[in-house]
C-alpha cells in the first residue's frame, strides 16, 4: 500500500498539466499515461495491478493503453474493472489485431473490447500492426465505428514512415490521430524520419516501453555512467530518467509515454518523473552515450 497525502497527489497532478500532448482535434492529454501489457497475465497480481491503475489516474494520468491481444482479453478485463466508477476521467485506448482489420473483424473485435472493459465507448482505438487487410478497409471499418459512437478516434500502431504515407494517402486515411511505436533512450531510429513526418502531420506518437524492455540493453541503460550519473544529481532512479528523457520534448515532439507499471509505488515513481527537466547538457551527455543514429534504421518492434 502506497500512502500519499492529497496535497502531494495535487501537486503531482499539476505537474503533469504542464507536460501535455495535443492532438490534431485539440484534445490535451498528459505526456505520460500508462500502458497494460502483460496486466492480467498473473491472478495473484490483479488487486495490486487494479490499485496501480487507479493510483494512476488519481496521480492525472489519466491515458490507459490495452489491447485485445494482451492475455486474450485479461488486461482489458483488469482495466474494466480498474476504471469502474472513473470512465468519465479516463481516455481510453484499446487495439485490434491486423487479423481483425477489415469492417466486419474491426466491429466484432470492438464489440468485444468494449464488453470487456465495461464500457460503451473507447477514446481511441488502433490496430495492433500491419497486416494483410487493405488500409482501405480497415480505415473503412474505422470510420464505420466513429459514425456508430464506438470509438471517437482511431489509429495505427508498429507503422513506420512508409505505411504511414501510404495510409494517408487512402481516403479519409488523414483521420488518423496517433501511431504508436517502441521509443526509449536505446531505441531512436524514429527520430531520423518517423517522428519529424508525424510532427508535420500534427499526428502525435505513442511511445511504448519508454523504459525499454528487460534484457541486456535495459541493463546497459540502468548501468550507464550519465544515466546514473544525471539521475542522481535530480536525485530520482535510472528508470524515472529514462522517462523523463522520453518526453523531455513532449509539447514540441508530440510523445506521450506509457510505460506499464502493475504496482502503485512504481506508478507514483513514474508520475514524478513529469516534474524532471532536463538541461541541454544533459541531454548532450546522453546523447553521447545512446546517440540518435545517423541514417534511416528500420523500426523497433517488440
Amino acid at each position: 500500500m502506497v500512502r500519499i497525502s492529497e496535497q502531494e497527489i495535487d501537486r503531482i497532478r499539476r505537474q503533469l498539466k504542464k507536460r501535455r500532448v495535443t492532438l490534431a482535434d485539440g484534445t490535451r492529454l498528459p505526456a505520460i499515461g500508462q500502458g497494460t501489457w502483460r496486466m492480467g497475465d498473473d491472478p495473484a497480481k490483479r488487486q495490486s495491478e487494479i490499485e496501480a491503475l487507479r493510483l494512476g489516474i488519481r496521480l492525472g494520468m489519466t491515458v490507459i493503453d490495452t489491447a485485445e491481444l494482451y492475455g486474450h482479453g485479461q488486461s482489458e478485463r483488469v482495466v474494466g474493472e480498474a476504471i469502474r466508477g472513473f470512465r468519465d476521467q479516463v481516455f481510453l485506448v484499446s487495439k485490434a489485431l491486423p487479423s481483425h482489420g477489415d469492417q466486419k473483424g474491426l466491429t466484432a473485435a470492438c464489440e468485444n473490447s468494449l464488453r470487456q472493459l465495461g464500457t460503451d465507448h473507447l477514446d481511441l482505438y488502433l490496430l495492433h500492426w500491419k497486416g494483410s487487410v487493405p488500409f482501405e478497409e480497415t480505415i473503412e471499418g474505422m470510420e464505420k465505428l466513429k459514425k456508430s459512437g464506438k470509438i471517437l478516434r482511431w489509429g495505427v500502431s508498429n507503422f513506420d514512415t512508409a505505411d504511414m504515407e501510404s495510409l494517408l494517402r487512402r481516403p479519409n486515411g488523414a483521420n488518423c490521430a496517433v501511431n504508436q511505436v517502441l521509443y526509449h533512450l536505446g531505441s531512436r531510429g524514429i527520430e531520423v524520419d518517423l517522428m519529424p513526418w508525424q510532427r508535420n502531420h500534427r499526428m502525435p506518437i505513442m511511445a511504448y516501453c519508454p523504459l525499454a524492455e528487460a534484457g541486456s540493453l535495459k541493463r546497459r541503460l540502468l548501468s550507464d555512467r550519465a544515466v546514473k550519473g544525471i539521475a542522481a544529481s535530480h536525485k530520482i532512479s535510472p528508470l524515472q530518467l529514462l522517462l523523463a528523457w522520453c518526453i523531455r520534448r513532449a509539447e514540441s515532439d508530440g510523445v506521450l509515454a506509457i510505460p506499464k507499471a502493475g504496482q502503485p509505488a512504481h506508478v507514483l515513481e513514474n508520475a514524478k518523473a513529469a516534474a524532471v527537466i532536463l538541461t541541454d547538457d544533459e541531454t548532450r551527455a546522453l546523447d553521447k552515450s545512446f546517440p540518435r543514429p545517423a541514417h534511416k534504421m528500420p523500426l523497433d518492434i517488440v
